[in-house]
């Protein structure tokens, strides 16, 4: 029989395991809850209305110990995109956080309204590692988001080699701020540090002062997206308390996409800090990271999990197993996904003989450490001859003072292929494009200065603060 996702329900343990501002449960309290809810719920897939609530939280792990596939649902979501999940899941009952107002489309399905007391225990056989435990959508870059259906085996092996990675116990008490609709915050921020017998302390709504008041009371661990260390960079230098409750801390994880190195020498010059990457996705989970007893190196997501392999494919399908040359990130191990839900064509487009194909291009050193330069659609720019990562690029600005924000596309060009845009969020007065060419021409190549320069107010970012480089034209 399978061990429990979950040990410390099953086991009795008595510690804390979920915080959201007053709402407070320990592990007998989410066991009884949970288990009382688990006792309900169809053999269905069912969806679940993912605010960022204790709520969300005990719907989901309900769902899991009754072996019933949940479908978490953005709450706001557009009425297109709800439309399609509800049509290609075929939910039969949606939970939601009492109060909560939903959406006219989900109006036709049964409603159950989460507790956060009562219940009891749900005693049922662990359900086998592939059944799916998790159906997650992705937000797609042509056509409607696709189901990514997870399995239970995928999410405790990325759980257990994160515990491997990071040194994750159950005396790590995590706060984070992050969305519950998403691999990040959902399975890593809320399901990861309950496999462990762990607690979370989630802030709701992420804030400086949130993260600063639970590390300097008893928190040991933070989870963040680039924007949320952006703000901390951007502050930590004149804000002793935050500088010190930071200082303090066991782990800073930043994942979702790249922070800015100048952002991690910022927290570093402040706190003595380094924040960990790591690399992963919907269909995999994750990948790799900078594991906590290893070498630091700002700019990288670090090695490969254990159980994780990975390889760089070439243009012409070959293996890269050079130090220079760029190749898309290709995986395989038990952190993937099983399939995308009534989409065969698109997992069989997506897999090659067990390997998963990212669409993200890298480089590693000789310490096995990998550099995602990009994304194979939009940020692998194809100019004079060059193939150039726009990530590299995008540093580069940021490490101008005049610069706060940055991103970096390729459009096309009669001569060179393609040229490269700056879409740049000045600090202040814009510097002039000229100035930004020769500063990144300065730092890594006169092939890769930008040759047109657009200024922005603000760049478009998504719920996971990703920049949205389609909403930039490209």
């Amino acid at each position: 029989m399978p061990a429990p996702l979950f040990p410390a329900l099953a086991d009795g343990s008595a510690g804390e395991a979920l915080r959201f501002g007053d709402h407070v449960l320990t592990y007998p309290d989410l066991a009884a809850v949970a288990g009382g809810l688990a006792a309900e719920l169809p053999r269905g897939r069912v969806a679940v209305w993912a605010t960022p609530t204790a709520h969300t939280s005990v719907a989901v792990v309900a769902a899991l110990l009754a072996g019933v596939p949940a479908v978490p649902l953005n709450p706001k979501i557009g009425e297109r995109e709800l439309a399609h999940i509800l049509t290609d899941s075929e939910p039969q009952l949606v939970l939601a956080e009492p109060g909560a107002e939903l959406p006219a489309a989900l109006a036709e399905l049964p409603r159950r309204d989460i507790p956060l007391t009562g219940g009891k225990a749900f005693a049922t056989e662990e359900p086998d590692p592939e059944t799916p435990a998790l159906i997650v959508y992705t937000s797609g870059t042509t056509g409607p988001p696709k189901g990514v259906v997870l399995p239970r085996r995928a999410i405790a092996a990325t759980l257990d080699a994160l515990e491997d990675a990071w040194g994750w116990t159950a005396a790590d008490v995590l706060v984070h701020g992050l969305p519950l609709f998403h691999v990040h915050g959902l399975i890593l921020g809320i399901l990861g540090p309950l496999r462990r017998g762990g607690s979370v302390r989630h802030l709701g709504r992420f804030s400086t002062e949130g993260v600063a008041r639970e590390l300097a009371n008893g928190a040991t661990m933070l989870f963040g997206v680039p924007t949320m260390y952006h703000r901390i960079a951007g502050e930590v230098g004149e804000n002793p308390v935050l500088a010190k409750a930071l200082s303090g801390a066991r782990l800073l994880v930043s994942g979702s996409a790249a922070l800015p190195v100048h952002d991690h020498q910022r927290i570093t010059a402040a706190t003595g800090q380094q924040v960990v990457e790591r690399y992963g996705m919907t269909e995999t989970l994750m990948n790799t990271s900078v594991r906590a007893d290893g070498e630091r190196k700002p700019g990288t997501v670090g090695v490969p999990l254990g159980g994780v392999d990975l390889r760089l494919i070439g243009d012409a399908g070959e293996v890269v197993d050079d130090l220079e040359t760029v190749g898309e990130i290709q995986v395989r191990g038990p952190n993937l996904f099983t399939e995308y839900l009534n989409r065969p064509d698109a997992t069989a487009a997506a897999v090659d003989d067990g390997w998963f194909r990212t669409g993200d291009m890298a480089t590693r050193d000789a310490d096995g450490y990998v550099k995602i330069v990009g994304r194979k659609a939009t940020d692998l720019i194809k100019s004079g001859g060059y193939k150039i990562g726009a990530g590299e690029i995008e540093n580069a600005l940021l490490e101008h003072p005049g610069v706060a924000e940055a991103a970096v596309t390729g459009e096309p060009d009669d001569d060179l292929g393609e040229r490269i845009v700056a879409w740049v969020v000045p600090d202040g007065e814009p510097p002039a494009a000229e100035e930004l060419a020769d500063h990144v021409a300065k730092l890594l190549a006169p092939h890769k200065r930008p040759r047109v320069v657009r200024y922005l107010d603000a760049l478009p970012r998504n719920d996971m603060g990703k920049v949205m480089k389609r909403a930039l034209g490209v």
